[in-house]
């Protein structure tokens, strides 16, 4: 039951009823005062015998207490001056919390990402299982920097395959992501003496920024209806990021004959093609395109990841590289974060080699295509947008007309509605004058959700009133590769 210590100098709650006993309640209640700056530094306490009288304990219960904190630094005692509280150091003040972060938006069709609400939990804990009871405690240790063989086995014979990939497991590093596998590989080209590279325009400006901060000259290669302008390539370029199979942020795929003058420039120049297959699983209309790595794999570094099509926070992703490059990528690997967990990469080789990653993919298939459909019937609706790209991925961009709200504006209307876009102007390497557009990702909302998420689409795309919130949270977008 608390009580309270009264004296002519001080007042003091005491609770002697913590759990421990009385004299550990005893010890708390003095702890915490003194932590708490209620009992003072210097300040005389009452006798053993006052306080015991005062609270009804035994001396030797008082005693015992003083004794506690005397030995942890709390009090000191000297023989005829009592027992006074000790001096504390001064902890720092606690820094500021940082400012909230904005909240989601209320319609996320940003692009590229998936709908992490259809993660296929059930066969991904029926792995786990198999995983866990097979495994071997050594799984449980280190990893491997070039990642596990089980899941190099797996993915050599998945993207042999699916994308077309020529490959063997010793030509795979497994990384933390795309954007670790980015990083990896632009530092260990720099190193190897690359100075220049090209990547699309418009394309993906937060991985443009990583090639740049490796110490590359970046060129812009312009895109057209056809895909990159491959002729536009020199005898410097030493490398070449491309997204060829379906073109980010425009939606084409690089056209038959630019591939095969694409491989011809590798071999003529010794020049990199760095493949980004973001989204290759994902075609409507016919069978994906096959991987260009698959008539160039001497000259192509082919970058895959799970982060479109399980989710990002797996941080799950791959790169099949030349022979001359697994080992300067491994042990850059290794020196950045040693290894990629290890657990994660055996279930993905479980679901890969019992074909339920391929049964995921179908089913997802599927439903993206239906979205995309529904999307673009709606649309159809608001004359002067129009839908460019083939019916693939997880976005589609559309195309502003000369005339009418401006890009800006329609990106303000639509976080006013709650609907989390992105620009096209962004993605250039410089937007200056260049076309505007709206990418709309149709992946990221629930089955349920997704229908609401179009019609404030098209509430905001045909108000008369298009501006708005310009400051509204939602449209930043942030890698989720």
């Amino acid at each position: 039951m608390p009580n309270h210590w009264s004296s002519s100098r001080l007042d003091l709650h005491i609770d002697l009823d913590a759990a421990g006993g009385r004299r550990c309640g005893l010890e708390s209640s003095l702890r915490a005062a003194i932590r708490q700056g209620r009992l003072p530094a210097g300040t005389l306490l009452p006798s053993t015998r006052g306080l015991a009288r005062d609270l009804g304990l035994s001396r030797g219960t008082v005693s015992a207490a003083y004794d506690q904190l005397v030995e942890e630094g709390h009090l000191t005692t000297r023989p005829g001056s009592g027992t006074t509280v000790a001096e504390m150091p001064q902890h720092a003040p606690a820094p500021a919390l940082p400012a909230p972060a904005p909240s989601a938006p209320r319609h996320d069709l940003r692009p590229g990402l998936p709908d992490v609400s259809a993660f296929p939990s059930r066969a991904w804990l029926a792995s786990t299982g198999r995983v866990l009871t097979s495994a071997r405690p050594e799984i449980f240790g280190a990893g491997d920097p070039q990642g596990r063989i089980e899941l190099r086995s797996a993915l050599a014979d998945y993207l042999g395959r699916t994308r077309g990939v020529i490959t063997t497991p010793d030509r795979i590093v497994i990384t933390s992501g795309y954007y670790q596998g980015l990083g990896l590989l632009s530092g260990v080209l720099a190193a190897g003496g690359t100075s220049s590279a090209a990547l699309e325009d418009p394309g993906h400006n937060l991985f443009r920024g990583v090639v740049q901060r490796a110490g590359f000259t970046t060129v812009a290669l312009p895109v057209d209806a056809h895909g990159a302008r491959v002729e536009a390539l020199t005898q410097t370029t030493g490398a070449v990021f491309l997204t060829p199979s379906h073109q980010y942020p425009t939606g084409v795929p690089l056209h038959p004959s630019r591939r095969q003058a694409l491989r011809a420039w590798a071999r003529a120049t010794g020049g990199l093609i760095v493949e980004d297959d973001y989204d290759g699983e994902y075609r409507y209309d016919r069978r994906p395109v096959g991987a260009l790595q698959g008539i160039a794999a001497d000259r192509t570094v082919y970058c895959g990841t799970v982060s479109k099509t399980l989710g990002p926070a797996l941080r799950l992703a791959w790169m099949v590289l030349p022979h001359c490059l697994v080992r300067p990528v491994v042990q850059a690997k290794q020196e950045a974060d040693l290894y990629t967990e290890t657990l994660g990469q055996l279930v993905l080789a479980d679901l890969i080699t019992t074909h339920a990653y391929d049964r995921h993919i179908r089913a997802a298939r599927l439903r993206y295509r239906r979205r995309r459909e529904l999307l673009l019937d709606r649309v159809a609706a608001i004359p002067g947008l129009a839908a460019q790209g083939v019916p693939a991925g997880l976005h589609t961009l559309l195309t502003l007309p000369s005339e009418g709200p401006t890009e800006d504006q329609l990106l303000a209307g639509c976080a006013h509605h709650g609907v989390a876009l992105r620009g096209l102007t962004e993605l250039h390497h410089d937007g200056a004058g260049r076309p505007q557009g709206l990418l709309i990702g149709f992946a990221a909302p629930s089955e349920r959700a997704y229908p609401a998420a179009v019609d404030a689409l098209l509430a905001a795309l045909s108000s008369d009133e298009p501006g708005g919130a310009a400051d509204s949270p939602g449209t930043a977008v942030s890698s989720t590769r």
